[in-house]
This record gives C-alpha cells, sequence and structure tokens, in this order.
C-alpha cells in the first residue's frame, strides 16, 4: 500500500495531494482546492507569486496610457527586470534557473522561479526579500516545491502549438536573449569550470618542502650526469675529438661468385671423403 501511495503521490491519480501545486507551485483553486498543498519548509527554488508586470497588460501591445509599444520595446523592458532580479538574487548565492511565466492566469501570471544551487542560498535570499517592495509594490515570496522545470514547463508552448493560450496551467516561460543570458550565467559556469581544473590539478603542481627537495636532487643527479659524459668525451679526445673509426661491411657478392664458392666448397668435401 505504501509503495502505491509513493508511486501516485503528485500524479492525477493522486486523490489527497495536488498534482498541479507539486509541479508547478501554484494551482487555480487556490485555498479552495480539494486536494493538499504541501509547502516546503526548505527548498533550493523561491517563488514571487505575480512579481512581473507586463506593460500591456490591459490591451495587448498597447501600454498603461494608450500608446502602443512595439515588441521590441516589450522584449527590453522584461529583460530590464529580469536583469534587475538576477543581480539582486545572485547577492545571496548561484542561481541555476531564473523562470518568468507569462501566462495570464490570476494564479501564474507574472511569477517568477529562482533555482539556486543550494538550500541555504534560497532560504537566506528568502528571508532578506522580506518586507521589501518592487516597483512600489510588496514582494510575495515563498518556498516553492519545483526543483524539475521540465514537467512543470508547458512542451506545445515551446514547439508553439499550445492551444489554451496564456491561460494553460503549465509554465509558458518567457525568454531572454542569448546575449543577457550570457553575461549573466556566465560567471557562474566560467567560476565552476575553473574550480573543477584547480580541484582536478595533480598534488605533483603543488609546490612545498619535498617538491623542492626534489627538484635540487634530480637537477644534481643531471649535473653528475653531465660530468659523467664530459670525461668519456676528454677520453676518447676531447669534446672536438673524432670518433673511433669502424671497418665498413664487407661487399655482397654477385650471384656468378656465390656459384664458384659453392662449386669450390664442395670439390673440397668431395677430396676429404
Amino acid at each position: 500500500m505504501a509503495e502505491h501511495l509513493a508511486s501516485i503521490f503528485g500524479t492525477e491519480k493522486d486523490r489527497v495531494n495536488c498534482p498541479f501545486y507539486f509541479k508547478i507551485g501554484a494551482c487555480r483553486h487556490g485555498d479552495r482546492c480539494s486536494r493538499l498543498h504541501n509547502r516546503p519548509t526548505i527548498s533550493p527554488t523561491l517563488l514571487l507569486s505575480n512579481m512581473y508586470q507586463r506593460p500591456d497588460m490591459i490591451t495587448p501591445g498597447v501600454d498603461a496610457q494608450g500608446q502602443p509599444i512595439s515588441p521590441a520595446a516589450l522584449q527590453s523592458h522584461f529583460e530590464d527586470f529580469y536583469e534587475d532580479i538576477f543581480e539582486e538574487l545572485s547577492k545571496f548565492g548561484e542561481i541555476e534557473t531564473l523562470n518568468v511565466c507569462d501566462n495570464l492566469a490570476d494564479h501564474m501570471i507574472g511569477n517568477v522561479y529562482v533555482q539556486f544551487r543550494e538550500e541555504d542560498q534560497a532560504a537566506a535570499a528568502l528571508q532578506a526579500l522580506h518586507g521589501r517592495f518592487y516597483s512600489g509594490r510588496p514582494i510575495i515570496a515563498d518556498f516553492s516545491p519545483v526543483t524539475d522545470f521540465r514537467e512543470a514547463t508547458c512542451r506545445q508552448f515551446e514547439e508553439e502549438s499550445c492551444n489554451r493560450g496564456g491561460y494553460c496551467n503549465f509554465m509558458h516561460v518567457k525568454m531572454i536573449g542569448r546575449e543577457l543570458r550570457r553575461k549573466l550565467f556566465g560567471r557562474f559556469h566560467h567560476g565552476r569550470r575553473r574550480r573543477s581544473r584547480s580541484r582536478s590539478r595533480s598534488p605533483g603542481f603543488r609546490r612545498g618542502k619535498d617538491y623542492d627537495q626534489r627538484d635540487r636532487d634530480y637537477g644534481r643527479h643531471s649535473r653528475d650526469r653531465e660530468r659523467e659524459r664530459d670525461r668519456g668525451r676528454e677520453r676518447d679526445g676531447g669534446r672536438g675529438g673524432r670518433r673511433r673509426s669502424r671497418s665498413p661491411p664487407p661487399a655482397r657478392e654477385g650471384s656468378e661468385e656465390r656459384r664458384a664458392r659453392i662449386e669450390q666448397w664442395n670439390r673440397e668435401r668431395e677430396e676429404q671423403q
């Protein structure tokens, strides 16, 4: 029984725990949901609810003043927000993932998910965000059960084929440009590669008393071998002396000469018999 309950935990077959809250950290029914929302007491992921406000929230393509706004201006506004959040929260530790929802449903609109490398980093960020404001609005932050965003994101949206639009119950993650992603996340990736290279170095690269002594011994032995070679050269006539000549190899006989020699050997053998 326990194995069966564990296998269906957080799925549609689970009649006790809410699968949407387990996968996404948000549920359209909220506190009125008939299933349990198990809020984690610690997690590497934070949820900043309804934090991002699009300039064209009321009317798509039109800002709050009623002026048309271009897609490029919308993307620039979003990337400024994204960079602000990243720079502020990266003070508390390495950020693995920062996702902003582009959904329109009340329980998901503007949600920001920040996943840190360590749980204690997320806890420090959560404590620092308590009582803070952004653009005149209070920041509502809490731990999120989401740790695998592959289960939380809408695959059809990534393939541009989601027919539910902005009211889909799975994340429609708003993307940033490649240059901004490299700028923000590259600092952590480069630092991680440097740390991995330093950890993978052989102990022979470290300098210390034992290694210095080995270097001195190696240098002394090398000098002794060099002096021995010099004395050998002096015995042979000095550094510029000639090498002892070797006798040239015998010339190879031709076929006629070999046949004549074989006939001579045969005659000598017959005479001895």
